[in-house]
């Protein structure tokens, strides 16, 4: 049997896949699995050996080179050439409907979407779900469209990046891991929160800050690394996903925005502190690990919901975290020993 799992959007999506295609290939082990993804999102999916070929198509418009399109073209005839039985579309978007309908798969399976998908589009698939994923977790609305076509098992397995595919973090001093870097201006923590809270933990720990190879998040990094002080490094944009998984593994505990990272440490069992913004905790909170999750309370977005400046008011919601409290839940995680 061979499948074909599409989910073209962001780092962090990609990971959220691995626990289905988990469950996908302990139900089915003979499966040759195919996934496909945008390209530069297929690092972080190294560690996933439930895949059988990992392939790439073009990165977004804002993003993509003269050659994109002749390299879908050449991604379309690969994939045709493998004869699917069941392609899977799980990004919501169109060029991952497009994929899945012209690479000549038996059955195509696909989300529905809010507003509703097309009448056309819907055509195009075999079954298109239906099932309400309202305050449903991400990695859930993957695993329920599977589910029914492949017969999946339940409960739905932790996410996936392997030990054996992690680089082993190189020092023995005890650390936390900071990641405090976000594209997303909303869900940035203010950096002398950062340092407040990096100096009170590096009494006891040394504190290492991770960041993207993007320069305003290296020089965002040093900035936080300079107010800390000597307890505090850079990792300075220079880690693969293989080598940050291997520091996750060591660390005592991860200290985050919503990010692909956070979602790294959970797949790698690092415990977490999670601080939200603006997204969504019931349908982003890092999946199957010991975590603690700071954010905007039900009574915060029901406010903001009534509130006619709603986008500017969604904007301010990371600064509800205080320093108080997001230290005194590090120090709660911190005593819980490992394994209870």
């Amino acid at each position: 049997m061979r499948l074909l799992f599409i989910k073209l959007k962001h780092i962090g999506d990609a990971l959220i896949m691995t626990p289905m295609l988990t469950a996908v290939r302990a139900r089915h082990p003979e499966a040759e699995i195919h996934v496909v993804v945008r390209r530069g999102t297929e690092g972080i999916l190294a560690g996933c050996p439930a895949i059988d070929q990992l392939h790439t198509s073009a990165a977004p418009a804002g993003e993509r080179q003269r050659s994109a399109l002749w390299h879908d073209i050449q991604l379309l005839r690969r994939l045709r050439r493998v004869g699917f039985d069941s392609a899977f579309e799980l990004g919501d978007g169109d060029r991952g409907r497009m994929l899945a309908w012209l690479c000549g798969a038996q059955q195509r399976f696909a989300n529905d979407t809010h507003p509703p998908m097309s009448r056309w589009w819907r055509s195009r698939f075999t079954k298109v779900s239906t099932e309400n994923r309202k305050r449903r977790h991400q990695v859930e609305k993957d695993f329920v469209t599977v589910q029914s076509a492949l017969n999946l098992d339940e409960p739905i397995p932790p996410l996936c990046f392997e030990e054996s595919a992690a680089e082993a973090w190189p020092h023995a001093e005890p650390f936390i891991l900071f990641h405090p870097a976000t594209r997303w201006t909303q869900k940035r923590w203010p950096r002398e929160r950062w340092i407040e809270l990096g100096r009170s933990l590096a009494k006891s720990h040394s504190i290492v800050v991770s960041c993207g190879p993007d320069a305003e998040e290296i020089a965002e990094a040093q900035a936080t690394v300079n107010g800390i002080g000597e307890r505090a490094t850079s990792t300075e944009g220079k880690l693969s996903w293989a080598q940050l998984a291997g520091a996750l593994r060591a660390a005592k505990m991860f200290v985050g925005v919503d990010t692909a990272a956070m979602h790294l440490a959970a797949a790698c069992q690092c415990p977490t502190v999670a601080l939200f913004g603006s997204s969504r905790d019931w349908a982003w909170h890092p999946w199957a690990v010991r975590h603690q999750i700071l954010g905007p309370s039900k009574a915060d977005w029901q406010t903001i919901h009534e509130s006619a400046q709603a986008q500017q008011e969604i904007r301010k919601l990371i600064f509800k975290v205080s320093v108080e409290e997001t230290l005194a839940v590090c120090r709660a995680m911190l005593k819980i020993q490992p394994g209870l």
